[in-house]
């Protein structure tokens, strides 16, 4: 396990910090309900690795020179190239990741918990939206609003698959610094 994951409670979930080649797999896991920040504007590794120290994230990278960094020892996680269903496998496994349990409970725009739709975003609410028994949920920071739509049908059905998959250590390994 590494070690930055030994420092967090058993019960807290894994925190994330995707490199800008990770974008797609940032999304999904904040789909998941899991703490993925974004790297962007150009941050130097550096930087990034710095972060991930100070908030208690792991480094998610596609970037094989991270491992020159001594900083990145414990808290990056070298990604091979693959598609995105690969680079889930891995990182289900390598985290014991629960693609489901918390899964639609984040921003997928900013990585803000959602708040159950108060009468404010009701009325910017579609109308298609507003179905009878199923609640909307609404970001605090960007003013989002989310439903079960066909959006959330397909990447719900991209979880469920996830959760059943386990990566093929055959073809594909990362490699953790």
């Amino acid at each position: 396990m590494p070690a930055i994951a030994q420092k967090q409670s058993v019960n807290t979930p894994p925190r994330f910090l995707c490199d800008e080649m990770l974008g797609r797999l940032c999304r999904y896991l904040r789909a998941a309900g899991y703490d993925a920040l974004f790297a962007r504007n150009g941050s130097s590794d550096a930087e990034l690795l710095q972060q991930c120290k100070d908030e208690g994230r792991h480094f998610l990278t596609q970037d094989t020179l991270i491992r020159e960094h001594k900083a990145a020892r414990g808290i990056a996680l070298i990604l091979p190239r693959g598609n995105l269903d690969q680079l889930a496998a891995i990182v289900k496994e390598q985290f014991k990741l629960d693609w489901l349990n918390h899964a639609f409970t984040r921003c997928l725009v900013d990585n803000s918990t959602l708040m159950l739709a108060d009468d404010t975003a009701l009325a910017r609410a579609p109308a298609d939206a507003l179905r009878p028994n199923e609640p909307l949920f609404c970001c605090p920071t960007c003013r989002r609003i989310y439903w079960r739509g066909s959006h959330y049908k397909r990447m719900h059905a991209k979880l469920v698959a996830w959760q059943t998959t386990r990566a093929d250590r055959a073809t594909l390994t990362a490699i953790q610094v």
